[in-house]
């Protein structure tokens, strides 16, 4: 099986201008992703795929792989999709790697790679949540699935909802699941997602992945217990810098 690694670097992040370009103990942010990316066994290639040539330049002064992609892009599922379109080669799946998560390990990436089967048409990553500040964070899209780990929903408040319990002590009552940003995608699902049109439930919660399981697609889910930390702001980055 034929897995290809896209790490999708935008620089126009409304939040965070330049993001990928941010400097963490003398490397950029970008690079750190695209390293730990590099050191997961189940990749064939791993790509950057930029709309800016200071991303796509510095990419390639390091030695990276990189290819500019339109400014256009609403996601970097489309992005990947771009990606994929371009290369010329067959592959079996795609995995899209979040460029703001400098420390990503590559047995998460591995994880994700191990589940996937010819029949498999989407995956991603979950986490069981540990504190309550997590929980009711709208931030952290929360997801359930079923006995064969297959998505249900996700939705940026905490479910399910736990009749008669007072909130304080939901985790004591249920599991609770977080959503870790990574997706793998089998190519011919890839290229028919993108072509989808924004859903009802999309819209609602500004979750693309709502798209898919509204339109039919079957997103299997891998429980990781490593944490994943992602920089939104630069205020998260110097948190980051403080630990």
């Amino acid at each position: 099986m034929k897995i290809l690694g896209v790490i999708p670097a935008r620089y126009a992040s409304t939040r965070f201008p330049g993001k990928p370009l941010a400097y963490i103990e003398g490397k950029t942010m970008i690079r750190r992703v695209y390293e730990q990316a590099c050191k997961c066994k189940s990749l064939h290639k791993v790509i950057v795929a930029t709309d800016h040539y200071s991303i796509y330049e510095h990419i390639i002064e390091f030695g990276g792989n990189a290819v500019m992609t339109s400014d256009k892009h609403h996601s970097g599922t489309d992005r990947c999709n771009e990606v994929l379109e371009r290369m010329g080669v067959n592959y079996d799946f795609v995995i899209n790697i979040q460029g703001d998560e400098p420390f990503i390990q590559p047995e998460q990436i591995d994880l994700l790679c191990s589940v996937l089967l010819k029949e498999t048409q989407l995956a991603t990553l979950v986490k069981k949540i540990e504190t309550l500040e997590t929980l009711y964070n709208f931030n952290t899209p929360k997801v359930v699935f079923t006995e064969s780990h297959e998505a249900i929903y996700f939705s940026r408040h905490p479910i399910p909802y736990v009749r008669g319990v007072d909130a304080s002590l939901w985790l004591a009552k249920q599991k609770f699941y977080k959503h870790i940003g990574i997706y793998a995608y089998r190519t011919d699902v890839l290229k028919a997602i993108t072509a989808l049109k924004p859903s009802n439930l999309e819209y609602a919660e500004s979750l693309e992945q709502l798209r898919w399981i509204e339109h039919g697609y079957k997103i299997k889910v891998a429980i990781t217990e490593l944490e994943s930390m992602g920089i939104d702001t630069p205020e998260d980055l110097e948190n980051l810098k403080l630990r």
